[in-house]
């Protein structure tokens, strides 16, 4: 009997199943019960020793039914899985992964478990019991060095990516007992291909190829992967893992500084890095500068040699042969992280998401590494010039971002000030000479600084150096004070309307 099945669905061309329905995802509720016999049927064969091109059509046509929450009831069961499990080579079986020819049937059962995990809670309750977690890292570790099964990878890394954003439990087991950090981590390295130069420095061929669309895909869900195992590991890590992190960064600062097959997939790929590295510890943070070698120190004094006969140029950030050069320090990650933020903000829409992360990173890293700070502020608060436009006004990233400071929503509104704020030093006369009173109202006014000084952490006493268009522009904004409303309802300087309120608040309480 076993021949005859097979033949029948062999004999079926693959244009029918595949291509008809590959982008089928609804479906006809009176044939529910169909789909149901489908499904049985199909692990009725894939258990019996069929040919791989049987199986192969057999997981296709599965993979297609299993976007089905209904038809997933009354097969997801524990020896179902189990056979998934076993042609996905996830089995307790001590399976090589040396026959090419299984490779397709890897792939597709893969597939299929990612489907019916995302899609049935009986089948996550399953991957607990089958502790299919780590079977998954047994199986990444033996195919992490290998370029050929990128696939294999790939769908490894999704399933695994999926198990840890259902159970939180997963994450804890992953990262401690199962060592999912390093074990993600070398499978980034071995995407991106690094060599090292240096114990966090990795060499980047800048004429290079980009990422091939595997590598980019792969590294992309391992990104993933790696976000649930360290979600939590900015607020509690130990000393002894700042190593590990550490690796990690300077693995995502070689990712920052790589291209993908296309513009959209490298946005992605450096939208998941940023993500990542917001769980990393910001002590860690420091490998994403790093100082020059000897032959980039001779470039950039010769590129200031060059610079100095140009009165508009700021010598203090240079750019020779791609690299962005601050103070003796490689600053070309942290000027990729500006050009994604910047792109982010130009596009207009989901601020919140895809805006807030990369700013709340450049504020953190701003806030504990003098270097980056500084050269953030002199990217984004370069020396003011242009005195007599409004500080919203215009097309400079520091105008793109005084005007976030009044969004609607009010998290996009409170990070982009709060970088602001801390490129300025925290100091509130620095704070309005750059954005103006009327826009930083609402984050002084939650700070209680309204009346100035400055926030509460510590920042060494560089002073700013001011143009001379802003020193001739500066006595007039004496005639800008910051105004409130008298009880009789006109208009006085704000401390004095403070005063007469705080008055007539103490007379009140004297009285019944």
């Amino acid at each position: 009997m076993r021949k005859p099945r097979c033949k029948e669905l062999k004999s079926r061309p693959r244009s029918w199943t595949y291509y008809v329905h590959r982008a089928t995802f609804k479906f006809e509720s009176t044939d529910e019960d169909k789909r149901k016999k489908l499904c049985e049927g199909i692990f009725k064969v894939l258990v019996k020793d069929v040919p791989t091109t049987c199986q192969v059509s057999c997981l296709e046509v599965l993979r297609i039914l299993s976007r089905d929450k209904k038809v997933l009831v009354p097969v997801t069961t524990k020896e179902n899985m189990q056979i998934l499990l076993r042609l996905a080579k996830l089995s307790d079986l001590d399976d090589s992964l040396e026959k090419v020819s299984e490779f397709p049937v890897i792939v597709e059962s893969l597939k299929c478990l990612c489907n019916i995990v995302f899609n049935s809670q009986m089948a996550q309750q399953l991957s607990l019991e089958l502790n299919l977690a780590a079977k998954l890292c047994n199986l990444l570790r033996k195919c992490k060095d290998r370029k050929f099964i990128n696939d294999i990878k790939c769908f490894d890394l999704r399933l695994l990516f999926l198990l840890s954003l259902l159970h939180t439990d997963i994450r804890s087991q992953l990262r401690y007992e199962l060592q999912g950090l390093p074990l993600l981590t070398q499978i980034l390295e071995s995407a991106f291909s690094i060599k090292w130069t240096d114990e966090y420095e990795s060499a980047i061929d800048h004429n290079g190829p980009p990422l091939s669309p595997q590598e980019t895909d792969c590294a992309i869900e391992a990104l993933k992967a790696l976000f649930n195992v360290t979600v939590d590991s900015w607020k509690v890590h130990k000393e002894s893992d700042s190593h590990q992190f550490r690796v990690m960064a300077a693995v995502l600062r070689h990712c920052l500084l790589i291209v993908g097959p296309s513009e959209d997939k490298t946005e992605e790929l450096h939208s998941n890095a940023v993500n990542l590295l917001s769980n990393v510890p910001v002590s860690c943070l420091d490998v994403l500068i790093c100082p020059l070698t000897h032959e980039e120190t001779s470039q950039e004094a010769t590129t200031l040699d060059e610079l100095a006969s140009d009165k508009t140029a700021e010598k203090e950030t240079v750019l020779k042969n791609n690299t962005m050069v601050y103070n003796g320090m490689n600053m070309e990650a942290i000027h990729v992280l500006l050009s994604f933020m910047e792109k982010r903000i130009d596009k207009g829409s989901s601020y919140r998401e895809g805006l807030t992360p990369v700013l709340s990173l450049l504020t953190e890293c701003s806030r504990a590494h003098r270097n980056i700070r500084k050269f953030l502020k002199d990217q984004v608060l370069p020396p003011l010039r242009d005195v007599t436009n409004r500080p919203e006004v215009g097309s400079t990233v520091r105008n793109k971002l005084v005007r976030l400071m009044t969004h609607v929503d009010l998290g996009v509104k409170q990070i982009a000030a709060e970088f602001l704020f801390v490129l300025c030093k925290e100091r509130v006369d620095s704070l309005l000479k750059y954005t103006g009173y009327g826009n930083a109202a609402g984050l002084l006014a939650a700070r209680g600084l309204l009346a100035g000084g400055r926030g509460d952490n510590w920042y060494s006493e560089d002073e700013d150096t001011d143009t001379e268009e802003y020193k001739n522009a500066k006595p007039k904004e004496e005639l800008l004070k910051p105004m409130g409303l008298k009880p009789d309802g006109t208009i006085t300087p704000l401390e004095e309307a403070l005063n007469q309120y705080s008055v007539i608040e103490e007379t009140s309480s004297d009285t019944d």
